[in-house]
């Protein structure tokens, strides 16, 4: 058993009061998100597969209001709710937000190296 304190976490994005903290543990990412209010994560996605991000998520949300917009339209989600974001995603923070998720290292790992990449100001 452990724990894993938000500090230990190591930033992999840090941009306009976006931060994302993530760090493997045998092959599920264990991600700290902070959103600020106006977050649109979409431009980001684009390039990936439906200019959505294929990887699930499962979490909880610690402080604010996240939409999560899909190809069926979007769902809100707030502070005190568990969730689970089936892949075909992109998050907007509504409120300034913060939440913890658990996903799939692997499928995690090529978004975010999309979008630390830039590959998506190019698509």
């Amino acid at each position: 058993m452990r724990s894993i304190p938000r500090e230990d976490v190591p930033v992999v994005i840090a941009d306009n009061g976006v931060e994302v903290r993530l760090r493997d543990e045998d092959g599920l990412s264990v991600g700290f998100v902070t959103l600020p209010a106006g977050a649109d994560l979409r431009p980001a996605t684009k390039g990936l597969p439906h200019d959505l991000c294929p990887c699930p998520h499962w979490g909880y949300m610690i402080k604010g209001r996240v939409r999560m917009h899909t190809p069926d339209g979007h769902q809100d989600f707030v502070a005190g709710e568990a969730f689970y974001w089936a892949a075909g995603h992109a998050p907007e923070a509504l409120e300034d937000s913060e939440y913890v998720d658990f996903s799939p290292t692997e499928e995690f790992r090529r978004v975010i190296e999309h979008i630390t990449s830039g590959a998506a100001a190019s698509a």
